[in-house]
């Protein structure tokens, strides 16, 4: 009886020391931002901004946020390389950017777009959208629909590590391994 137990014991000391260190890795998750913070941080300490536009009623943003968001190298990549920033692409703030004021036009009305969000995706509404600013607040790029974390990354280097100015993005993405 006494070993049992000890055997027992030994087994929920091993297994809840594993699991108490899996949970310390899922509680770290990406910094987000509001776009007005990634811009003022931006100002002192330049990076790439990622934008994440989204809807509450959108269901492939929703899975984005539980798999792909939650996907550890994402996590790592996006919080060291960018200023993340999720974007709720109706949302009812007013935002002053670039010496002009955006708001949303028509805030009472259900699926009303923001100008801002408007203006980032070219007109082209679609989400989830992930659009890519540089350390100037230049587009990059615009990508819509959801990415798998696998796809997701990739994209994340290529930006990340200056890659567009030097290659073509399709011979990137043939060579590209994510052990870089």
């Amino acid at each position: 009886m006494n070993r049992f137990l000890f055997c027992f014991l030994l087994f929920v000391g091993f297994y809840g020391s594993n699991y108490a260190q899996k949970r310390d890795v899922s509680r770290a998750a990406i910094h987000w931002l509001s776009f007005q913070e990634a811009v003022e941080l931006n100002k002192t300490a330049p990076k790439k901004i990622f934008v994440d536009l989204y809807t509450e009623w959108c269901g492939w943003c929703k899975k984005l946020d539980a798999t792909t968001y939650q996907e550890k190298d994402i996590i790592s990549y996006l919080n060291e390389h960018y200023y993340a920033v999720r974007m709720d692409a109706e949302m009812k703030d007013t935002i002053l950017f670039d010496g002009r004021t955006f708001v949303n036009p028509d805030p009472a009305k259900s699926r009303s777009t923001h100008e801002l969000a408007n203006a980032l995706l070219g007109g082209k509404l679609s989400y989830p959208t992930l659009v890519y600013l540089d350390e100037t607040l230049n587009m990059l790029s615009q990508v819509p629909g959801y990415m798998s974390a696998e796809s997701l990354l990739p994209v994340l280097t290529y930006f990340g590590e200056n890659n567009q100015g030097k290659i073509a993005w399709e011979e990137y993405q043939k060579n590209y391994s994510k052990s870089k």
